[in-house]
């Protein structure tokens, strides 16, 4: 046999061997993910999404890797699935490391992750109808820097059900001296362990009747003092509901620490103290009556307020066919001369308006006197040496206080219990109570 002839003998036998070989090949696996060291330096499995690039060999419209690109066309508003929803990661070392580009292929039931660090700039208009943002391990700091969405709000939450946790806001200003960390317009809005610092308005919501606002050990503080407007730390408009729980607020100027429009508020468990050269005007306010929750509040006025009366109830009038308020167990301090813990504008208001003032403990210079049809029973005034060190924000009665254990049961009111089930906890959250144990006179058990 020839060379030649012999070498394409070899070449041809060469291909039948690795045919056989290649059908006896198992099938190339599939990734599951990847492992990286997060922040704390320990390793940690992060999964690939189902229509990753990696799960599927490769950039395909509608994977994330195409919607990070820009490729392929977004599904319709409303019309993504969980089966479909992805976690977009934005960090200064991520792939996505601007939160204006996460919003942008984000797609509704996305889950949005930002990473620790400061972010400057990034007003957004979120218009997706259903989504998660979150900032992962410590908080990270959005500063407007001159940025704002729409002339309104750092973020601008249009019409969604959306939580946002872990976040802060810093710094928002706009012309016409109205600028949120969060202006939430439309939906259900979940605000849960953010902050929100030296802003025109930490939240401010607008008008929609059936729209739903929970906040949730969060901070307020720092109102700019700049003049022009009243910086309210968090302005709930005609709303249907309004939740504030385990939240403290703080350093107001001239504004509300909480003013609430909403047909139905509950405040519960929070720390409303303005605190030393804090100038906030009310400390909680509910313009238009409204069925108002306050229970197991501590709320305070600095000397420098800018209004004498802590809590008050009415003094625009009218807005629901509901009104009646009912505080409990709140710990109320007023450290001005001549202040006045609660002002109920019952000319204003309609004949019959209900208040309950159930065992609140009242710190300084004034009683709580009835002020309108309703229960008031249990309130026990002290002096603030009474207290264990209220510079310190310890509010509580000390042991061997005649008090402690002493209060009477508050009942219930429209098949809800007055009984507080939790108490406040520094920086910002809340405790449970211990399920049966004597109760006394305040907020703190």
């Amino acid at each position: 046999m020839s060379y030649g002839a012999l070498a394409v003998a070899a070449l041809a036998l060469g291909f039948l061997v690795t045919d056989v070989l290649a059908d006896r090949l198992p099938p190339a696996p599939t990734e599951l993910g990847s492992v990286r060291r997060n922040e704390q330096g320990k390793l940690e499995a992060v999964t690939v999404p189902p229509d990753s690039p990696s799960a599927s060999g490769g950039a395909t419209p509608g994977s994330a890797l195409s919607r990070e690109r820009g490729l392929g066309k977004a599904p319709e508003k409303g019309s993504a699935t969980a089966a479909t929803a992805t976690t977009i990661v934005v960090g200064p070392l991520e792939r996505i490391r601007s939160i204006k580009e996460a919003a942008r292929i984000a797609r509704d039931g996305d889950t949005i992750e930002i990473l620790s660090g400061e972010y400057r700039q990034q007003a957004v208009v979120w218009s997706q109808n259903r989504l998660t943002i979150r900032g992962i391990g410590r908080r990270p700091v959005l500063i407007a820097d001159g940025d704002s969405a729409e002339g309104k709000a750092m973020w601008v939450v249009r019409n969604a059900d959306m939580l946002i946790e872990n976040i802060e806001f810093r710094g928002v200003r706009v012309p016409d001296g109205n600028g949120a960390g969060i202006r939430f317009e439309k939906g259900h809005l979940k605000v849960l362990r953010c902050a929100f610092f030296d802003n025109e308005m930490g939240i401010l919501t607008g008008g929609n009747t059936e729209s739903v606002l929970e906040v949730e050990d969060s901070e307020f503080g720092d109102a700019p003092r700049h003049p022009g407007g009243l910086h309210h730390l968090l302005y709930v408009g005609t709303i249907a509901r309004l939740s504030v729980s385990g939240s403290r607020l703080q350093q107001g100027f001239r504004g509300h620490l909480i003013k609430s429009r909403a047909r139905e508020s509950s405040i519960v468990y929070n720390l409303l103290v303005d605190g030393v050269g804090g100038s906030a005007s009310y400390e909680l306010e509910f313009p238009n009556g409204g069925l108002a929750w306050v229970v197991g509040n501590i709320i305070g006025q600095s000397p420098t307020t800018d209004n004498r009366d802590l809590i008050s109830y009415g003094a625009e009038g009218q807005r629901w066919p509901d009104n009646a308020l009912y505080l409990a167990h709140n710990t109320l301090v007023d450290d001005r001369l001549g202040g006045r813990f609660l002002r109920v504008w019952t000319d204003r208001m309609p004949a019959g308006t209900e208040v309950w003032a159930i065992n609140n403990l009242l710190v300084g210079h004034t009683g709580l006197s009835p002020q309108a049809p309703g229960r008031y029973v249990g309130n026990q005034e002290v002096d603030r040496s009474a207290l264990v060190d209220a510079d310190g924000l310890d509010f509580r009665l000390p042991g061997n206080s005649p008090l402690r254990g002493k209060a009477m049961a508050p009942g219930s009111v429209r098949e809800r219990s007055l009984t507080p089930a939790a108490e406040f906890r520094l920086p910002a959250g809340t405790r449970p109570l211990v399920v049966g144990k004597p109760l006394s006179a305040g907020a703190l058990q």
